[in-house]
């Protein structure tokens, strides 16, 4: 995530709405007991049905005004009676554990019965109460009841997990029942039922609780109820409901037909995109059927509203159609064709393949690849801010470095030792300051500042796989830049040329298009061509207040307008397309729903139409041969979209395009950012980076703003104590055992935990061990200790620890679960201590995303991964760096012994800070390592047999179960392979 506060005309200050709780649990109501005084689990119910004689009385109502054996009496006057059979009146109670009750009448007016002051003492069943005597009878048996109205109450407490629900309830006019309330019978899968009398009250209010003092009070607003069947779901009241219970009848009924089906030619390639279909169920899958070329009717199941067909033959017409199925597998019909025709396959071929191999192995270089190295000046940019940033003093554009200048170094890269390379968003950007790639504009095109003649983006992925190199996408589906997506809606801002704006608004040119390279000729300086903004108002704007002055005054005292900057809650955008509010607790369900800047417009990604435009834009990167995707703000958009859309469709686009071995290994790994020190982001599992790592454990509602809900409901509700964990990180005992993904969502993530802590390694690896059994699999956790937004423990400095302290850091990290990360620059501690962004406040040259071209300037050449034959200039100086040898050769080490690499680990038996066994067995593969870092360490109850150290080349031989180290100094290691292949490299500066 880069997030670069950027001018605009005289911004007032955006007022941030907080969330408000979504789940009224826990708070009892008003008149409960408190918790602790409530039964620790509901009771088998104790009734008495009381029978009052009115024959001599001539009272107008009659009211029962009571207290259980024990208990506490009813509020005054009591609650009221409904007609029973002629001259006698009757009121059913709940009793608890009590054998009776004490009791009085009276009729509402002040008018008593109680027994001649000394009240009736009653007991349990049906009670007669005739002129001051008590018996035991029903004086209505055999006659006509006089009728009553009556509740039906079901209460869904699926989401809650209960085991056991009540009904705590008062008759409109009437007296709450005795805490805990009143059992209600199981009715079928996920629902409750309570049959209730409400004899004259028309309504009720009612709490429901588990009996064990957790209740459901509707936030403290208790619920009402009316008479007849209703349902209360999710705080939702559904009068004269359908019973939930009763049998769901087949589904017989087919979807709609889907509708807007586009079919676009590119080479031998077609999009195809069509409109979602409906279903009174929901629609499960499509089925898309091509006629035309050779070989008749080809059928293909696709799981999303977008789907590309390649390879076809040249020059050849096909037609489309396309029906939707739901999951009782009715058909729709099928839709109306859509035809295209492919033009010419070029030359050479426009896609590359993925290397497909397991992510564990290649250790992660980080690039800013517009601040790396400058192979293209040419395509070199500063923006309207190079002055102002101070970066034109320092001849230093904020687009600077490309891909040739990264292809020109990946022989530096690799001789690092690194076979993965994490390159920023490639997607054309647009605002004043973008060079960082994350204000993505035209999703479908590649930043012409970032290519060049012979070095494009699928050059650089070519020339990366050429190596044994994969290339890491870094992507963003939550959000776009200045300020819609091109393809999807951009809007109309009001603006005006006059003497106080005409230098912010550009000169409309015709034919002119942003491209963020191409200057107009008639300027000679613009890149945006006044494109966005408009004085007068554009058809159909919803834009509150166009044009109209706010009575501000920006900073240069000039006239604010209305409609002249993006915003949320202008009206500006439709509210299909993008959300409508401000962020405002960013551990909140409106952290998925709100802006999170003032020029990130917010993507509703729960619409299909913004699904369908991010698949489509990123199936285009996946046909290229990017190896994975590394996921921006991905804590922003819901679980369940990632799980029912996102993931499923990049799964599918590789299986498809690339088969099942390259998906299963395609990588994807999301920023859910996190910036405390607790295993669960402040207690809200919602926002926790292992959260993502998992499916969904229920279904929810088949529209996706619904289900997004339900499951920040659910989730909060379960809390901590009550997640997934997995053992698929650590062995059973010395033993590696099979990992079972089967509940994995497809994303992995990036160990913000580890990031937050890595101030000191010791810490770092202690948070990391304490939160790896709530990841699905912990050994696929990107670790790093700084990066392009923050340095440890939140810093906004990149790291400064010192030399010592950075080699035990890195000791660590590629010896520890996970896969190792270094931000560019890192292995000579460039811009340590500096400020990592500060905007175009300041210049580039200060901060920690520098220009780093200089210290690779030369020549180098990599015979193999951490090997380099050849170097010359400025790169051969960066070469001998302390951290650049500690780097190269803990790379050689992990490459040549899996269990660093794939391993699950144990600290079981082993004494010692930093200190740890890992294993990893496949097939022929046995690999068995001890790790210490730094400090000594003993290891007790292992395999007996030769191990010989890494690092050092020491041999042991263990014959009784345990291994002693001593400590190997600061930053340095060791590590004792079972049958190992001895000294792994040559002694270094921190290992030897």
């Amino acid at each position: 995530m880069s997030r670069t506060p950027l001018p605009r005309p005289g911004r007032p200050v955006a007022v941030l709405a907080v969330a408000a709780g979504l789940f009224g649990l826990l708070a009892a109501p008003p008149d409960a007991p408190s918790p602790r005084t409530v039964p620790a689990a509901a009771v088998a119910e104790n009734t008495a049905t009381v029978f009052y004689w009115t024959k001599t009385k001539n009272w107008t109502a009659h009211n029962l005004h009571y207290a259980p054996d024990g208990g506490s009496w009813t509020a005054v006057p009591g609650v009221a009676m409904e007609p029973a059979c002629t001259d006698w009146v009757k009121r059913t109670v709940s009793l608890g554990t009590a054998a009776g009750l004490q009791a009085t009448f009276n009729n509402g007016s002040g008018t008593w019965d109680n027994n001649g002051g000394r009240n009736y003492a009653l007991g349990t069943g049906n009670i007669t109460v005739k002129d001051g005597v008590v018996a035991h009878s029903d004086p209505c048996a055999g006659t006509t009841p006089t009728p009553g109205a009556e509740a039906t109450v079901y209460y869904s407490a699926e989401a809650l997990g209960w085991s056991t629900a009540n009904i705590h309830y008062q008759p409109a006019g009437g007296a709450w029942t005795a805490v805990p309330g009143v059992g209600m019978q199981a009715a079928c899968a996920g629902w409750w039922k309570r049959e209730i009398d409400l004899g004259t009250a028309a309504s009720l209010k009612a709490a429901f609780n588990n009996g064990n003092g957790t209740w459901d009070n509707n936030g403290g607003s208790d619920y009402t109820i009316g008479t007849g069947v209703s349902t209360v779901r999710n705080r939702v009241v559904t009068a004269n409901a359908a019973d939930p219970c009763a049998a769901t009848p087949p589904d017989t009924q087919a979807p709609t037909a889907p509708g807007g089906v586009t079919a676009t030619a590119d080479g031998v390639s077609v999009l195809l995109s069509w409109d979602p279909a409906t279903d009174d169920r929901g629609v499960t899958k499509y089925q898309v059927t091509r006629a035309g070329g050779t070989g008749g009717s080809v059928v293909t199941d696709v799981g999303s509203t977008v789907f590309s067909d390649t390879n076809l033959a040249e020059r050849t017409a096909y037609t489309y159609t396309v029906k939707a199925v739901d999951a009782a597998g009715n058909v729709s019909a099928a839709s109306a064709p859509a035809t295209a025709t492919t033009g010419d396959r070029p030359a050479t071929p426009a896609t590359g393949r993925p290397l497909g191999t397991d992510p564990r192995k290649d250790p992660i270089y980080f690039v800013l690849t517009a601040r790396f190295n400058d192979g293209d000046p040419s395509n070199n940019r500063g923006g309207s801010q190079h002055v102002k940033s101070g970066n034109a003093a320092n001849d230093d554009p904020m687009f600077r470095g490309d891909f040739k200048g990264l292809i020109q170094k990946l022989d530096y890269v690799k001789g690092l030792g690194f076979s993965a390379i994490w390159v920023t968003p490639v997607v054309l950007n647009r605002s004043d300051y973008d060079y960082h790639g994350y204000h993505g504009y035209d999703f479908y095109k590649v930043d012409p500042r970032l290519e060049s003649a012979g070095a494009s983006y699928q050059d650089l992925i070519d020339a990366a796989h050429a190596k044994g190199m994969k290339i890491y996408q870094d992507v963003v589906y939550n959000h776009s830049s200045r300020w819609g997506a091109k393809g999807l809606f951009v809007p109309t801002v009001y603006g005006v040329r006059d003497s106080q704006w005409s230098w912010y608004y550009d000169e409309k040119q015709p034919g002119f298009e942003y491209d963020g390279l191409t200057v107009d000729a008639k300027t000679g300086k613009s890149y945006y061509n006044g494109d966005l903004w408009s004085t007068a108002e554009p058809t159909g704007n919803t834009c509150v207040d166009w044009g109209k002055p706010t009575g501000g005054k920006s900073a240069e005292g000039y006239t604010v307008y209305n409609c002249q900057w993006p915003s949320p809650t202008s009206g500006m955008f439709p509210k299909a397309l993008y959300h409508q509010c401000w962020i405002g607790n960013w551990e909140g369900e409106d952290s998925r729903s709100c802006w999170l800047h003032e020029d990130l417009a917010d993507f509703n990604t729960e619409n299909p139409a913004v699904q369908n435009y991010l698949i489509g834009a990123y199936d285009k990167y996946i046909d290229m041969g990017v190896d994975g995707f590394r996921v921006d703000t991905a804590v922003h958009i819901p679980r369940t979209t990632w799980n029912r859309r996102f993931l499923p469709a990049v799964q599918e686009r590789v299986a498809q395009r690339h088969g099942a071995e390259a998906a299963k290994n395609f990588f994807v790994f999301g920023e859910v950012a996190a910036f405390v020190n607790d295993k669960w982001n402040r207690g809200s599992v919602n926002h926790s980076a292992q959260f993502y790592t998992w499916k969904e454990r229920k279904e929810y509602d088949a529209d996706d703003t619904k289900a997004a809900l339900e499951m920040y409901d659910y989730e909060q509700q379960q809390g901590t104590g009550n997640q997934p964990t997995s053992t698929n990180a650590f062995l059973n005992g010395n033993s590696y055992h099979t990992p079972d993904h089967s509940r994995f969502s497809g994303m992995n993530v990036i160990d913000m935990r580890m990031h937050m802590n890595f101030g000191d390694a010791q810490n770092a690896f202690s948070n990391g061990k304490d939160s790896d059994d709530s990841y699905n699999d912990a050994t696929y956790n990107v670790v790093y200790v700084d990066s392009h937004d923050y340095g440890p423990n939140k810093s906004s400095e990149r790291y400064a620890g010192g030399t010592d302290a950075w080699a035990e850091n890195m000791s660590l990290m590629w010896t520890f679960r996970g896969i190792p990360t270094l931000y560019y620059g890192s292995e000579i501690e460039f811009q340590k201590g500096k400020k990592i962004d500060c905007g175009p406040g300041c210049p580039l040259a200060t901060t920690g995303r520098a220009y780093f071209g200089d210290h690779v300037a030369g020549s180098v050449t990599a015979s193999d991964f951490s090997q380099v034959s050849s170097a010359s200039g400025a790169v051969a100086t960066t070469l001998q760096q302390p951290l650049v040898r500690h780097v190269q050769r803990l790379n050689q080490i992990r490459r040549a012994i899996p269990a660093l690499q794939n391993g699950q680990y144990s600290t079981e038996g082993v004494s010692g800070g930093m200190a740890f066994k890992r294993r990893y067995t496949s097939g022929s593969t046995d690999s068995f390592a001890l790790v210490t870092v730094s400090g000594g360490a003993s290891f007790t109850g292992i395999p007996n047999g030769t191990y010989t150290d890494a690092v050092s080349g020491d041999v042991r031989t263990v014959t009784a179960g345990t291994l002693s180290v001593a400590a190997p100094g600061k930053g340095n290691l060791r590590v004792y392979v079972l049958n190992g292949p001895g000294r792994i490299g040559t002694a270094g500066p921190y290992l030897k």
